[in-house]
């Protein structure tokens, strides 16, 4: 480690400071802003030419929206189709109906994971709510459950939702650090759900056990749960990266109204996204580069082309069912697009930081400073991503920038490594959701809780999420 080497370290240091101060100070920046601002000024103190500085940034925010931006839209759209047409009712009271009580927190569990293959975190819960409240509403009338049925059948839809936001593309979280590390695709996948089920069953319905009789006095507002379960209208859900104390739940009226959908098409129309890439991963490995069925599996698997293929399935079950007349369902697709607009634009911002480490040789001292230290990289992109998460209140932030410090440490990426890190940095993100976090806020006012129930409901949940990922992301990295 040289002198200069030392100093990009202490620039990139002072960088973090400033992107945590703008974020929380009493201006509250916007985080794509503050990344910006910091990404020219990390580039000019380490000494970047400066008619080469406008070009990093472009080049970065550019190539990783290049990636990311086209098909985390498509997810969007295709996550209000789904849910525009009533698939994911159709799949939610498919898998909950006829279980027994003892059953029913696996079950809600294993619907929060079907649905949430293709939804944001807060997207996939405000779907979920009048399942759980109208089920949570029949348990309190029958009596004999332990504690808040709330409680009960909330936590394990929201361990399972932040679990794969967290750790499986098409996430945004996910599918920018997998972009950024050069991670594979399948491989990617394959980890996050070996990773991703003992993570549900633990931070889930294992805890959700523990924990509901300890908060039986958690009640959501009687009218709100009426607005849920009553007339179909479903709250706007708020952007991944901004709210608080203020951000409320309110009726959607732009959404197309409802109709019953097969459980089978709702169930495919789910999965399509998700088969086409692990169809690409195993093309890839058990067939010539010569084929042409391997050509068109991995052209199809790609994550656009299959969210693509998705988005069009969905938006063909959702002309057949009669979900909405055309203008209703652009409407639906507008605002889809206005609800992640800020993440775009922050994994923009995100990428323009990391290609201004890279071209200021910010990247090579974080590789000779790790080397020296002889730290796990996956603890290293864990811990980055878990701190950055917590001081900035943005999930994204935390991923975007851990992933520019530690794309530098594994070369040219690929492998199993690089797909672990992939689940270590996304599952930091989620860890110690608290009051800066918008899905903290979403989880209080949904279910009436307190700031302390709150704290032991989503805050707990999502940093048991975030340990367990972390362990089994260590545990698989002994096969690396």
């Amino acid at each position: 480690m040289t002198t200069h080497a030392w100093s990009l370290l202490l620039i990139l240091a002072v960088a973090i400071a400033a992107l945590i101060l703008l974020i929380n100070s009493r201006l509250r920046v916007h985080p794509f802003v503050a990344l910006i601002v910091v990404t020219i000024g990390t580039g000019l103190a380490a000494g970047e030419p400066v008619d080469k500085l406008a070009a990093s940034i472009e080049e970065g925010a550019g190539g990783t929206l290049g990636d990311v931006g086209i098909t985390l839209a498509l997810g969007a759209m295709l996550g209000r189709l789904l849910s525009d047409s009533g698939a994911t009712d159709a799949i939610a009271h498919a898998i909950v109906d006829r279980a027994g009580t003892r059953r029913l927190p696996w079950l809600v569990a294993g619907a929060a994971f079907v649905i949430g293959v293709p939804m944001f975190f807060e997207v996939g819960l405000i779907v979920l709510l009048p399942l759980i409240f109208s089920v949570a509403r029949r348990l309190e009338a029958r009596g004999g459950t332990k504690g808040s049925p709330y409680v009960l059948l909330g936590v394990p839809a929201i361990a399972a939702l932040s679990t794969l936001h967290g750790m499986l593309p098409p996430h945004p979280g996910p599918l920018t650090a997998m972009t950024g590390l050069h991670a594979d695709l399948g491989l990617t996948l394959l980890a996050g759900v070996i990773c991703a089920v003992p993570t549900i069953v633990l931070a889930g319905p294992v805890y959700a056990r523990w924990i509901a009789p300890r908060l039986a006095e958690v009640r959501p507002d009687p009218a709100l749960v009426a607005q849920f379960t009553g007339a179909g209208q479903q709250p706007a859900p708020a952007t991944a990266d901004a709210g608080g104390p203020g951000a409320q739940l309110r009726p959607d009226h732009d959404t197309p109204a409802r109709s019953h959908v097969p459980t089978g098409l709702a169930m495919t129309s789910v999965l399509i996204p998700v088969v086409l890439m692990l169809l690409r991963t195993l093309a890839e490995t058990t067939l010539d580069e010569s084929s042409p069925l391997r050509s068109a599996l991995v052209f199809t698997g790609e994550p656009l082309i299959a969210m693509l293929a998705g988005f069009l399935f969905a938006l063909g079950l959702t002309v057949m069912t009669g979900g909405g007349r055309g203008e209703e369902t652009r409407r639906s697709m507008t605002g889809s697009l206005q609800s992640i607009a800020s993440i775009l634009l922050i994994i923009g911002g995100g990428g323009a930081f990391n290609q201004v480490l890279k071209d200021s040789g910010i990247g090579d001292a974080i590789a000779s400073a790790a080397e020296g230290a002889h730290m796990n990289l996956i603890v290293l992109g864990w811990l980055i991503a878990l701190l950055l998460s917590l001081t900035t209140g943005s999930a994204t932030v935390g991923i975007v920038s851990a992933t520019g410090i530690i794309a530098p440490l594994i070369g040219t990426g690929g492998g199993l490594e690089a797909s672990l890190l992939v689940i270590a940095i996304g599952s930091g993100s989620l860890g110690l959701n608290y009051v800066n976090h918008a899905g903290f806020w979403l989880v209080k006012e949904s279910f009436g809780m307190s700031l302390t129930q709150a704290a032991k409901t989503q805050t707990a949940v999502q940093t048991l999420v975030s340990v367990l990922g972390l362990g089994m992301a260590l545990l698989l990295s002994v096969f690396a």
